[in-house]
């Protein structure tokens, strides 16, 4: 698979989570406060609840139905009830494009 784009950069909110789907992989797209964007799987591993409904705090993205907060690096959830953590998927920006491809994955650290 190659990286698909998904929006502008300029179209991204600061720390503000944003909804996108690629090949039927969900995901939350994040622009922290530090000007970089970040991709993670958009369901909690908790429940079915969508990440990008969240709220971001630094570099982390929580869920707004029982909080557990997830690294936007790592995808591993920093608090409880979730204990497992979500896909991070590698982004590319070029130019304006914010460019994701679904099956390329960071490792968690």
């Amino acid at each position: 698979m190659t990286a698909t784009r998904v929006c502008a950069l300029s179209d991204l909110e600061q720390d503000a989570a944003q909804r996108f789907e690629i090949d039927g992989v969900p995901m939350a797209v994040v622009l922290d406060s530090n000007g970089e964007v970040h991709a993670i799987g958009d369901t909690c591993t908790h429940g079915d609840i969508s990440l990008a409904e969240g709220f971001v705090d630094g570099e982390t993205l929580e869920c707004w139905a029982h909080g557990s907060a997830f690294s936007l690096r790592t995808g591993k959830p920093l608090n409880l009830p979730a204990y497992e953590p979500v896909p991070v998927y590698a982004v590319t920006i070029e130019g304006d494009d914010v460019l994701i491809d679904p099956a390329v994955t960071k490792e968690a650290n």
